[in-house]
């Protein structure tokens, strides 16, 4: 009799939340659970064609509190209760000018975009999922909380905010046997991160590969791997921590 895990039923039964899980690394983390039996809603705006075919889209704006309210009934309509949430949708943009040059509509988007998106969506799912009994939150992060990169100093400090709230969350809300974690992607292959190297002058792949210990860019399916790691019960005791998924490059 094989001991091997079965890892495509591992999430049988389980019902999960992918925000901006309609490309990139966020579709690729919506396939990642599908595939391991979950039921899947993802949330963004509008669908797109990364979009899983077998998850169910609703529509909403995750950075007013109305859009997330809508993503929040729409979601627990669908799949009726929630035992994952992946608190994904984010980005930010590059002003080569310098941090004091990002104006202050930049720095409240990139907050409301990358930090209270999941502070709300949280709160209003919490409910659900103190009502399951296997609750997990992985919220994504990115290595910009990290390394110092003036440019996008606004989106690396949501991310460095969203940090610290996860680890404080984690603390408050392990009695009740939800496990609260972080994902942090370093330089991933996507559409998104390929338009920003061509678009953006001084920085293109082969200078973020440069900088990468092993040598290359991420795959999505790297970070969507970790997620499901952290949402299924080979993760039970795992919380409160911060994966960074960056193939060695914040350790540089």
């Amino acid at each position: 009799m094989s001991n091997k895990l079965d890892l495509s039923k591992e999430l049988i039964g389980r019902r999960a939340l992918v925000t901006g899980g309609t490309k990139g690394i966020g579709a690729a983390i919506a396939q990642r659970l599908l595939d391991a039996g979950a039921r899947v809603v993802v949330a963004a705006r509008s669908r797109n064609d990364e979009t899983p075919a077998e998850a169910t889209f609703v529509s909403g704006d995750v950075t007013t509190s109305e859009g997330v309210d809508a993503i929040a009934k729409q979601a627990l309509a669908a799949v009726g209760g929630l035992d994952i949430l992946v608190n994904n949708a984010g980005g930010g943009g590059a002003f080569l000018g310098g941090s004091w040059t990002i104006p202050e509509k930049a720095w409240n988007e990139s907050f409301a975009l990358n930090l209270f998106a999941a502070i709300r969506l949280t709160n209003a799912l919490l409910p659900a999922l103190r009502a399951s009994k296997a609750a997990a939150v992985v919220n994504i992060s990115s290595a910009a909380a990290t390394i110092a990169f003036a440019p996008s100093a606004h989106y690396g400090a949501a991310k460095a905010a969203l940090e610290y709230y996860s680890r404080t969350l984690a603390m408050e809300l392990a009695p009740s046997g939800i496990r609260v974690n972080v994902v942090s992607p370093g330089v991933i292959s996507t559409p998104g991160s390929a338009e920003f190297a061509k678009t953006t002058p001084g920085f293109s792949s082969d200078d973020w590969v440069r900088n990468i210990p092993l040598g290359r860019l991420g795959g999505t399916e790297d970070i969507a791997e970790v997620v499901a790691l952290l949402a299924s019960d080979r993760g039970k005791f795992l919380t409160g921590a911060n994966y960074r998924v960056d193939g060695g490059m914040t350790v540089r």
